[in-house]
């Protein structure tokens, strides 16, 4: 193993080798999500390589849709160990993510329908320039 592997990493360097922000990184490390090996004499959050794995899993759990909170109830799940195993909890998770997504679809849906209605019900006005507004003052 090379020694910058074992070398602990300051929160900044964490920051470059992953890319997420130092600021969100604080705020994982502060919810529990990364753990430090402590602090440097200069009072540095100091990370083990273990924490680039963890900020990447965390990267791919947000990528699927799951909130901050929810996983740091799947974090505490899999400290808590005999509740269930994590496996499980997370494919709830994954299900409640969908169907955030689902809602989400089907509402963005509603509005490219009423943008089709508007257009159907305009297009003459639409494709003449006429359309005007209440109360526009070019119209007299």
């Amino acid at each position: 193993m090379s020694g910058s592997r074992t070398r602990p990493m300051t929160v900044g360097e964490l920051s470059r080798r992953t890319g997420v922000p130092v600021k969100t990184l604080r705020e994982y490390t502060d919810l529990g999500l990364i753990y430090t090996l402590g602090r440097s004499p200069a009072n540095y959050r100091l990370y083990t390589a273990d924490a680039l794995w963890c900020v990447r899993f965390i990267g791919e759990l947000r990528g699927l849709g799951l909130t901050v909170a929810e996983i740091r109830e799947l974090t505490t799940a899999y400290l808590d160990g005999p509740s269930g195993p994590v496996g499980s909890h997370l494919a709830e998770l994954l299900h409640r993510s969908r169907e955030r997504l689902r809602q989400r679809i089907a509402a963005q849906q509603q509005i490219l329908d009423r943008i089709e209605k508007f257009q159907v019900e305009h297009r003459a006005d639409l494709a003449e320039g006429d359309l005007c507004w209440a109360g526009d003052p070019q119209r007299t």
